[in-house]
C-alpha cells in the first residue's frame, strides 16, 4: 500500500474537518476512565475519555413540550437496553432501573469503588452486563451503555466490555475508541487496525494511523505521515521522536527514550513495548494487566497480571491455575512462594492422598490469603476437598474453603461444628442465620439482616421510588463502608439484598464477611 504526500495531507485535513464538525452533548461530562487512546476523531465533550450524559432540556418559549420530556421512536430498540445476561440468569428484574434517570444511574455506577468483596463484585459486574430495560429518559442515545462499558474497562473486565460493544452493534467513534483499546490490550491489535480500515467514516488520528500502517508493513507511508503531520503542527516534537523511534528503533540506539505521557493510553503502551521499553503495568489501571498475561511477557509478569485480574473477578480462576503450574519456580520469595505452595498442593490433590493434601493445605491457604485469592482458590478446589477425611487445622481450613466455593450449602450440611463461629457459618450457608447465636459484633450485624431486614433510609427511598437498581448499588456501597467500622451499614446492605430477592448473594456476602477478614 502506497500513499502520496497529497493523500496524507488530505487525510489530515479531513480529520480536522471531522473534529470541527463534531460537538459534544449539552450536559456536563461524566468520566469513568481518563486513559482512552485518541485513536479516531471524537466529539469535543468526549475528547478526554469523558462520557457526556445530557441533562433533560429546558422547554423553549412558545413550545408545547415541557422541560424534562424526552422523545424517541417507539419501535426503535435502545442501546441502553443491550446486555449479555438475561433476567432469568442474572436474577435481576427487567425493569431494574425503573423510574431512575440516566445521569443519576451513571453517577452511581462511576462513583462505585473497585474494592468489593468477591460476591459483591460479581453482583456489580452483573448489573453492568444485565439485559434490562433502558432508563425512562434514555432517548435511544446509548449514554448509559457507554458508561457501563467505561466502568467495565475501569474494572479490568475487558472481554466483557468487548462483548457488550459487539452486542450493541454500534459504530460510533466513541464506541470504536473503546473497542480499539480493548483490542490493543487483549492482543488483537491487527483486528483493531483492520476494523479501522473497514470504517471509512472514521478519521484515525496520526498515532493510530502510524501504528496501524506499521502493523501492516507500510513503513514508507507511515514515515511520510509523520513528516507531513509534524510540518502541519499536528504532532509535537516529542510525539514525532517517539513515533519515528517506533518505525526505526535502531536509529535511536543508546539515546534516552521520551518520557511516558500522563495518563498512559493503551496505544502509548503498545508503542513503548514495540520499541523495547515496555512500561510497567503495576502503576497503571488494572485493564493494562491484560497486556501482560499473554505469551509475549515473562512468566513472573504474566502471573502477577493474572493475579490482579483474578482478584478483580474479571477472568476465570483456571487462568491462574494454568499459569501457576506452567514451570518450576525460578526463585524464592513473593510470587515464587505462592507458585511453589500452589504446585505442591495441586500435585497432592492430583495424587488423591489425604495425608499429602493435609500437609500442603495450610501453606497454600496462607499464600492465597496474602494475595486475597481465597475465593478463586475455593472455586478451583472446594469440590475436591468436600469428602476428604481431614482432621485438625486442615479440616478447619477445608471447611472454610468449602463455604467460599459454589458448594457452600453441601459443605454446611455435612459439617458438625465444634465452635460457635463454625455454627454461625453453617447457619448462614443453610439460610438459618436468624436463629443462630452470633459469636461477635460482625456476626450480630449479619444476624440482624437475616432476622428482621431493614434497609437504609436511602435504599428504602430508592425502592419506594421504583429505582431498584440504584438501591442495590447503594447497598453494595454501604456494605463496603460498613466493614470499615459502621456495622449498621452491613445490616442495612444485606437487608436490601434480601428484600430485592438476592438471597444467595446476601448469604455469600455474609460468609465472605466472616471468613475473609476484610475489616479495614
Amino acid at each position: 500500500m502506497r500513499t502520496s504526500a497529497a493523500g496524507v495531507l488530505c487525510l489530515i485535513l479531513a480529520t480536522q474537518a471531522v473534529k470541527a464538525q463534531q460537538t459534544g452533548t449539552t450536559g456536563g461530562p461524566l468520566s469513568a476512565i481518563d486513559w482512552l487512546s485518541q485513536s479516531v476523531a471524537t466529539p469535543t465533550a468526549a475528547g478526554t475519555g469523558a462520557t457526556a450524559v445530557t441533562e433533560p432540556p429546558v422547554a423553549e418559549a412558545g413550545t408545547a413540550v415541557p422541560a424534562g420530556v424526552t422523545t424517541s421512536s417507539l419501535d426503535a430498540p435502545s442501546p441502553d437496553a443491550v446486555g449479555l445476561i438475561r433476567p432469568a440468569v442474572s436474577g435481576l428484574p427487567r425493569d431494574l432501573w425503573g423510574a431512575g434517570l440516566t445521569r443519576e444511574i451513571a453517577q452511581r455506577l462511576i462513583a462505585h469503588p473497585d474494592d468489593d468483596l468477591p460476591a459483591l463484585r460479581q453482583l456489580f459486574l452483573t448489573l453492568l452486563l444485565a439485559e434490562v430495560e433502558a432508563p425512562v429518559d434514555s432517548g435511544g442515545r446509548g449514554e448509559l451503555l457507554q458508561v457501563r462499558i467505561d466502568k467495565l474497562m475501569a474494572l479490568g473486565a475487558l472481554e466483557q466490555a468487548a462483548a457488550l460493544i459487539e452486542a450493541a452493534g454500534a459504530t460510533t467513534p466513541e464506541l470504536f475508541r473503546r473497542a480499539f483499546d480493548v483490542a490493543l490490550l487483549t492482543g488483537s491489535e491487527d483486528r483493531a487496525c483492520q476494523n479501522m480500515a473497514n470504517a471509512p467514516y472514521l478519521a484515525p488520528t496520526v498515532p493510530a494511523r502510524i501504528f496501524c500502517l506499521a502493523r501492516s508493513g507500510d513503513w514508507e507511508t507511515a514515515a511520510l505521515t509523520i513528516r507531513t503531520s509534524r510540518a502541519l503542527g499536528q504532532i509535537t516534537p516529542d510525539q514525532e521522536a517517539l513515533l519515528t523511534r517506533f518505525l526505526d528503533p535502531d536509529l535511536y540506539e543508546g539515546e534516552p527514550v521520551p518520557a511516558a505521557p500522563d495518563p498512559v493510553t493503551p496505544l502509548d503502551w503498545m508503542i513503548y513495548a514495540a520499541i523495547g521499553e515496555p512500561l510497567p503495568t503495576e502503576s497503571l489501571p488494572i485493564a493494562f494487566s491484560y497486556a501482560e498475561i499473554g505469551p509475549r511477557s515473562g512468566w513472573k509478569a504474566r502471573i502477577e497480571a493474572a493475579e490482579r485480574l483474578t482478584r478483580a473477578g474479571t477472568i476465570p480462576p483456571n487462568v491462574i491455575l494454568g499459569l501457576y503450574t506452567d514451570y518450576d519456580p525460578a526463585a524464592s520469595g513473593g510470587v515464587w512462594d505462592r507458585v511453589a505452595a500452589f504446585q505442591a498442593f495441586d500435585a497432592a490433590v492430583t495424587s488423591g492422598d489425604p495425608a499429602r493434601i493435609a500437609a500442603t493445605l495450610p501453606e497454600v491457604w496462607s499464600r492465597m490469603q496474602e494475595a486475597e485469592l481465597e475465593v478463586p482458590f475455593a472455586t478451583l478446589f472446594g469440590k475436591a476437598l468436600v469428602d476428604l477425611p481431614l482432621s485438625g487445622d486442615a479440616a478447619a481450613i477445608a471447611f472454610r474453603i468449602g463455604l467460599l466455593s459454589p458448594y457452600a450449602e453441601t459443605v454446611a450440611k455435612a459439617y458438625r461444628p465444634a465452635t460457635a463461629e463454625d455454627g454461625f457459618l453453617v447457619a448462614i450457608a443453610m439460610g438459618t442465620a436468624a436463629g443462630a447465636l452470633p459469636p461477635d459484633s460482625l456476626a450480630r450485624a449479619i444476624s440482624a439482616a437475616f432476622r428482621a431486614p431493614v434497609p437504609s433510609v436511602e435504599a428504602q427511598a430508592l425502592l419506594d421510588g421504583n429505582r431498584k437498581g440504584e438501591a442495590i448499588i447503594a447497598a453494595i456501597d454501604g456494605i463496603g463502608r460498613g466493614v470499615q467500622g459502621d456495622l449498621r451499614q452491613v445490616t442495612e446492605g444485606l437487608s436490601l439484598l434480601r428484600l430485592t430477592g438476592l438471597e444467595s448473594v446476601a448469604r455469600r456476602t455474609a460468609l465472605e464477611l466472616m471468613i475473609l477478614e476484610r475489616r479495614g
